[in-house]
């Protein structure tokens, strides 16, 4: 199957790029907020998807890619901003396949409107999880701040781009030369700028206190079929974590896949198509 071509639309007023393969039911896909995060995380999984009856689409979303940067950072503004995109499209009652920080969004959007979706795939959502007793994120979360915090100040070289691929996979491998390069092109410009002021506004943003049950005791109360996939080698002790939330909450449809870190849907891949597919086509 051909590689995507990129395509632009007009939502709100501000362009935003997408790809898109296959026909049928509709099913969006949603990267996570990582610098150089961009609709192409998913140029891999779209393949299987679309050979499966659907139609896969990626979009960079506001301030990432090649999409343009928003004036607000925030993810309240572009989980907001994500039916807006669909409507734009005509997509009716899309399915939802969420990577890392997208998957809070992509719950957020099932509890708040259920109608609008016809499923949710969470991918390596952390948030999602329920904690651990203390506070050690182990060795590939400090990485990956320290990267990132580094990151916010001034625009990364090529291996920076590549010690934060590596943190997040278990196949390093799959880091090849062009992959790369167009990974390190999106953390670059725009998207840099873009990344900088999202790290800014986050900084300093007051975490609200919340008197709600945490978001995994949520996961119970979503009317649209819903399946987790977790990778065992995760940051963040997310196998434990993972674990737990199947022991707590057993009617989950979760996952945990093996030899698989935060970047599920390149270490998974397989995996993803093999669940996820079948799921959506249920």
């Amino acid at each position: 199957m051909p590689a995507p071509k990129d395509k632009f639309v007009t939502v709100d007023g501000s362009t935003i790029r997408y790809i898109e393969q296959g026909e049928g039911a509709p099913v969006v896909f949603l990267h996570g907020a990582s610098l150089g995060s961009s609709a192409d995380v998913f140029i891999r999984n779209m393949p299987a998807f679309a050979n499966g009856g659907l139609r896969a689409i990626a979009y960079d979303q506001p301030g990432f890619g090649l999409s343009d940067i928003p004036q607000d950072h925030s993810v309240a503004f572009r989980r907001k901003n994500l039916p807006a995109f669909c409507k734009t499209l005509g997509l009716e009652r899309p399915a939802l396949v969420a990577h890392s920080q997208a998957g809070n969004m992509a719950v957020q959007l099932a509890l708040e409107t259920p109608d609008a979706w016809s499923h949710v795939v969470i991918l390596g959502t952390g948030s999602l999880l329920p904690a651990l007793e203390g506070n050690d994120e182990g060795r590939e979360a400090v990485v990956q701040a320290r990267l990132e915090r580094r990151m916010a100040t001034e625009e990364p070289s090529i291996e920076d781009t590549r010690k934060l691929l590596e943190a997040n996979l278990f196949h390093h491998e799959l880091i090849t030369p062009d992959e790369l390069a167009l990974r390190h092109s999106r953390s670059l410009g725009k998207a840099f700028v873009a990344f900088v002021a999202r790290s800014q506004q986050e900084s300093n943003k007051t975490k609200p206190k919340s008197d709600g049950p945490p978001m995994w005791k949520r996961l119970l109360d979503i009317r649209v079929p819903l399946l987790l996939v977790y990778g065992h080698n995760d940051r963040a002790n997310a196998f434990e974590r993972a674990t737990n939330l199947k022991a707590l909450a057993p009617q989950l449809n979760l996952h945990i896949v093996p030899n698989c870190k935060h970047l599920v849907p390149w270490d998974a891949e397989k995996d993803v198509a093999r669940l996820a597919v079948p799921f959506l086509k249920a």
